[in-house]
């Protein structure tokens, strides 16, 4: 019936958009969701070219960066991934996820992420580790590199704008965050100070 499989795939996913009444937040996952699965390269994909050129506007796209797990992503990759998508990226980040070595754990602060890269994105999402008590400072820092990237303290509209929003002061205190620098050994020094005091307030009720 298609030509293509991407014009299959954005076919399909036109019609389920417009059946649901165009919703404001919509994800599409491409079967060429990184570098590594791009042939020769994602500027020069056929495959997210078409995505691009026949996805509604409306629909955002799911990008985990230059590989499944990306321990970087640069400012140059998200303008190329951009471009050729024509909509700002919903970076599906799997820094920590351990669901293919359920043998580590990953405690570390989120880093790996080059400043400025909120212009050029239109969402995040964290896909954690396996076991939830773990996931405190990768959450953690996450909410500090996100409050720092603000800077202004903005929110994104449906179009991925972002808009002056709170008082950087409402967020948080710490000063690495609200002068826009963010620093993943400051980060994980934060969240482990809050993690300690939740690990003792839990133990100091009743039955724990």
């Amino acid at each position: 019936v298609f030509p293509s499989l991407a014009q299959a795939q954005a076919s399909v996913a036109n019609e389920v958009y417009q059946e649901l009444g165009q919703p404001s937040i919509f994800l599409f996952c491409p079967t060429e969701y990184c570098s590594s699965l791009c042939s020769p390269s994602p500027s020069q994909s056929c495959y997210l070219q078409t995505i691009g050129q026949e996805l509604l506007p409306g629909i955002a796209v799911i990008w985990t960066g230059p590989k499944v797990v990306s321990q970087e992503l640069s400012a140059e990759l998200l303008e190329e991934v951009e471009a050729v998508l024509r909509r700002r990226p919903v970076i599906w980040d799997n820094l920590y996820a351990n669901d293919y070595d359920c043998r580590r754990v990953f405690l570390g602060p989120y880093m790996g992420r080059a400043p400025g890269l909120m212009s050029r994105l239109h969402g995040l999402l964290l896909n954690p580790n396996c076991e939830l008590q773990a996931n405190f400072i990768p959450i953690h820092t996450l909410g500090t590199w996100f409050q720092s990237e603000l800077g202004s303290c903005a929110h994104p509209d449906r179009a991925g704008t972002w808009h002056p929003a709170l008082p950087c002061s409402s967020l948080g205190d710490s000063q690495g965050a609200q002068d826009g620098s963010y620093s993943p050994q400051e980060a994980l020094e934060l969240a482990l100070r809050d993690w300690v005091a939740e690990i003792n307030q839990q133990a100091s009720e009743p039955g724990k």
